[in-house]
């Protein structure tokens, strides 16, 4: 099973590309639909719903069911999106792709409540991951989040973002000179 998904999902652009008939098998674009959502490239998984031929959509519920999702991603409707991902019982080799999107939209999920929020109800926050309120919970205690006296808000601490590198203004200015003498060259 390859988990990077990054070298599947060139693989398969290449198999598309490459079919003898100009037409991919289903599970090629099963997967590569899964994997654009995965990456949250909702552009290109939109354009490559639209070339996938008429036949294979409609002989091939799990590109369907994958659509759906992705249709929930484009919209932003987090409770709906999780309930796509589990109105479809999953094929291998999707179904691993499919859990990693699982795991990532809720993480991408708990990551906007942290930076957007100061105190949040449970229930939104329950909404927004799709897990179960003593799941939320759990969760936010390992977080480190504070649930407040009431039992029914928390307050979320945002996550950690990384240092920006910074430069000197000097070295900026000479990556500029360097540029611009580049272009008139």
């Amino acid at each position: 099973m390859i988990t990077n998904f990054d070298k599947l999902c060139a693989e398969l652009e290449k198999q598309e590309l490459e079919a003898p008939t100009g037409v991919a098998v289903p599970s090629t674009y099963a997967q590569l639909l899964a994997i654009y959502l995965y990456q949250n490239d909702l552009c290109n998984a939109k354009f490559l719903w639209k070339r996938i031929p008429q036949n294979i959509t409609s002989s091939n519920p799990e590109i369907a069911a994958i659509w759906s999702v992705g249709k929930k991603m484009w919209k932003k409707d987090l409770p709906g999106t999780y309930q796509a991902l589990a109105a479809y019982t999953w094929t291998e080799p999707v179904a691993h792709i499919i859990r990693a999107l699982e795991e990532k939209i809720r993480e991408r999920a708990f990551n906007l409540i942290g930076r957007a929020y100061s105190s949040v109800s449970i229930e939104t926050v329950v909404n927004m991951t799709g897990l179960s309120k003593e799941a939320v919970l759990q969760i936010c205690r390992d977080r480190k989040w504070e649930l407040n006296e009431d039992g029914v808000t928390i307050n979320p601490t945002p996550p950690v973002q990384p240092a920006p590198l910074h430069t000197s203004s000097e070295d900026q200015l000479f990556k500029l000179t360097e540029f611009v003498s580049f272009l008139e060259n």
